[in-house]
């Protein structure tokens, strides 16, 4: 079952990629989930380098990641955290990449978090 999942996710992926791509002036949002944490980097493309990354591991995070609890609110601060990050580094516009995650939950969370920080898509 789990490299059925594994399998479905991936070819999810590449066919996410074909289309989204991120430039200089809008880099790509994307996000990593694993079991107990979330990963999100921004990324431009063109040089191939993440221009701003964030996870629910983050030292800078640690603080504020004690007084939540489950892993949507969790998600939700990493995304808010990100993006703050990007506004700081004058990237204002995003492509956002699930990753082959459905867009629900977690991943949801991240971007929500993210268009409340100020973060457009």
């Amino acid at each position: 079952m789990i490299k059925r999942n594994n399998a479905s996710r991936s070819r999810s992926k590449i066919k996410i990629r074909k289309v989204i791509s991120g430039t200089p002036e809008k880099p790509r949002l994307t996000v990593y989930r694993s079991l107990y944490n979330i990963y999100a980097q921004i990324i431009d493309d063109t040089t191939g380098k993440t221009l701003v990354a964030a996870s629910s591991l983050t030292k800078e995070l640690a603080d504020e990641l004690k007084n939540t609890r489950g892993k949507i609110q969790r998600s939700k601060t990493v995304g808010n955290f990100i993006a703050k990050k990007a506004l700081e580094q004058n990237i204002s516009t995003v492509v956002f990449d699930r990753n082959g995650y459905k867009y629900h939950g977690r991943v949801q969370a991240v971007a929500d978090g993210a268009r409340e920080a100020g973060l457009k898509f």
